[in-house]
């Protein structure tokens, strides 16, 4: 819990106004300078701010109160909140179910074959292991490298499709761009070329045409040369 109120100087002008203590005691309370206080007191200092009742808000007692109002000594303390703030755990390595756990080196075997491209760092998030299992998957030296089975995660229930989704798809990105061909024209394989050259066909003999004279054409007209 904080040992400074909300509001530290709304609350300090709230003190100053309303309350009998000392400077010293309410500049203990809310964390501000002892000179600052007596600015405020005086009007040199938090104009405009307006003063926030530390009672409403459950950060002090009547009885807190009036006990550091009979003691100049006596330091105010905040109360206790009646609000249990969760605390935020740590990022740390997914916990895996030791039921699952001796899936999870077939998992990462699926996720290092079927998806190069996801970093160490996000196979880690999907199934929860170390950088060294990972390497030692991927590069054979796991101890029990022999029988692993590649086998999908999401099957074996150690993520889900929605997360594995997100993962491969953030990788995706990650990769650079393969070069546009100029024109974005796109080379055919040799092997659909090839069957796209037509047959050879054989060119039709060539007729030669014979040699015709003239006393040849007008004999056979009526009236034509005569032998």
């Amino acid at each position: 819990m904080s040992n400074t109120p909300l509001m530290p100087k709304a609350t300090a002008v709230w003190l100053v106004d309303n309350t009998s203590l000392s400077f010293d005691q309410i500049a203990d309370f809310c964390n501000i300078h002892r000179l600052e206080i007596r600015a405020i007191a005086d009007g040199e200092s938090a104009q405009g701010i307006k003063g926030m009742d530390p009672f409403t808000t459950g950060q002090l007692t009547r009885e807190e109160l009036e006990k550091a109002e009979k003691d100049p000594g006596h330091k105010l303390r905040l109360a206790e909140s009646k609000i249990k703030v969760p605390t935020l755990k740590k990022k740390g390595p997914r916990y895996t179910p030791v039921s699952k756990r001796q899936d999870r080196p077939n998992a990462i075997y699926w996720l290092v074959r079927s998806h190069p491209e996801l970093k160490d760092a996000q196979i880690i998030r999907l199934v929860g292991t170390t950088k060294n299992t990972i390497e030692a998957i991927r590069t054979g030296q796991h101890w029990n490298s022999a029988n692993l089975t590649p086998m999908d995660p999401v099957t074996l229930g150690l993520c889900t499709q929605i997360a594995l989704d997100f993962e491969v798809g953030k990788a995706a990105k990650s990769l650079p761009k393969q070069p546009e061909t100029e024109g974005n024209v796109t080379l055919i394989p040799a092997s659909e070329t090839q069957e796209m050259v037509p047959e050879e066909v054989e060119a039709p003999p060539v007729v030669k045409e014979e040699e015709v004279s003239a006393d040849s054409v007008f004999a056979n007209f009526p009236g034509g040369k005569e032998e």
